[in-house]
């Protein structure tokens, strides 16, 4: 099967090593797949930018194809999804950053996700800090928010738990391979977030959780959403990474305020201290990743963007048609359609369809 062949290739070149996702993002550019990557000759792999002559030698000399189709047959076996960079799938707010993973290991289901929230803290929370992440969870899965998290201890698994309790999407992005349940003690979570969800990572099955994965990792949680919400965190918790990274990328950054006599609060003030948003209840979030002038029943701001997609929208119409209405890349066209989803001016309906409300 030409899909199969295909999934092939893009674990291949992913496997090799020295090819980190920028590398990887910047030969798909330039090929256009990860077949055309392999067929290049080494002369038109050295003219990328970051390929040097020891990584295209790599490339040219790749012989671990049976290492590759055991993968393969591995993610098959126990029910594993690979999504491509190439496939209609892959989170669009994750395809913008500068380092997307090239595929991910998925369990459960990708549905866009592009209406989502991170919510991230200390493994080893208080009772403040868990309440407060799984009412913050829980409010903004029932505004229609998708909840992202890690699955750690403490905070993380507060987040996804009150997103399930409220009925709504939550997304697990593991530091290590996503057949593997860790902590250990989340098994049913992890059940519970791949039934209502997805479970997902960028690492090989059966890649152990080192400590080394959890950093890398925290840019595609921060990569997925609007917004990170710090709810409580040390001065050297990896939630101020995730912090860090959404900045990068763009994003939001709220934070909770703590006691200042509680170490596990220090990193959340010194977020705000440096110019993230206080947040006491969900509408400081919605003020921010929905740029709302006020609550509901106040004037409405649109930036031109949204203006140009909504005047666009006569009658129900699929997102193509939008796109070819707007001139706009489905990629820009997906973010803007959650905004004005969330500001109130857009229904979805099954299929990608989309209508004035």
């Amino acid at each position: 099967m030409k899909d199969e062949r295909d999934l092939l290739y893009w674990l291949a070149l992913g496997s090799i090593p020295g090819i980190g996702a920028h590398t990887c993002k910047r030969l798909l550019l330039h090929f256009g797949s990860p077949e055309s990557v392999f067929e290049a000759s080494l002369s038109d792999l050295l003219s990328v930018e970051g390929v040097g002559e020891e990584m295209a030698r790599r490339i040219k000399g790749f012989n671990r194809w049976k290492e590759v189709d055991e993968e393969l047959r591995a993610a098959r076996r126990k029910g594993v999804d690979i999504v491509t960079l190439g496939d209609d799938r892959y989170p669009g707010m994750l395809r913008e950053i500068y380092d997307p993973p090239p595929y991910l290991y998925v369990m459960g289901r990708l549905l866009g996700d592009e209406k989502a929230i991170a919510i991230v803290g200390s493994r080893s929370a208080t009772p403040y800090g868990l309440g407060i992440a799984y009412r913050m969870a829980m409010d903004l899965a029932s505004l229609g928010f998708t909840i992202v998290s890690g699955m750690a201890r403490g905070v993380d698994s507060e987040a996804h738990r009150g997103a399930l309790k409220a009925g709504g999407r939550t997304v697990a992005v593991l530091g290590c391979g996503v057949d593997i349940v860790y902590p250990p003690e989340g098994r049913g979570l992890y059940r519970e977030i791949a039934k209502e969800g997805a479970v997902l990572s960028e690492l090989p099955l059966g890649t152990p959780p080192y400590g080394r994965n959890f950093p890398r990792r925290n840019r595609i949680i921060s990569g997925l959403c609007l917004g990170v919400l710090v709810v409580e965190a040390t001065l050297k918790s990896g939630s101020l990474i995730t912090a860090g990274f959404a900045l990068e990328q763009g994003r939001e950054v709220f934070a909770v305020p703590g006691s200042i006599t509680s170490g596990r609060s220090r990193g959340t003030n010194l977020l705000i201290k440096k110019g993230a948003k206080l947040v006491e209840d969900v509408d400081d979030i919605l003020e921010e990743v929905c740029q709302w002038k006020g609550r509901i029943g106040d004037e409405v701001v649109l930036t031109e963007r949204e203006r140009l997609v909504y005047e666009a929208l006569e009658g129900p119409c699929h997102i193509d048609i939008i796109i070819e209405r707007t001139g706009l890349r489905a990629e820009e066209v997906s973010p803007v359609l959650v905004s004005l989803e969330a500001k109130g001016l857009v229904a979805q309906y099954p299929g990608k369809v989309f209508s004035r409300r």
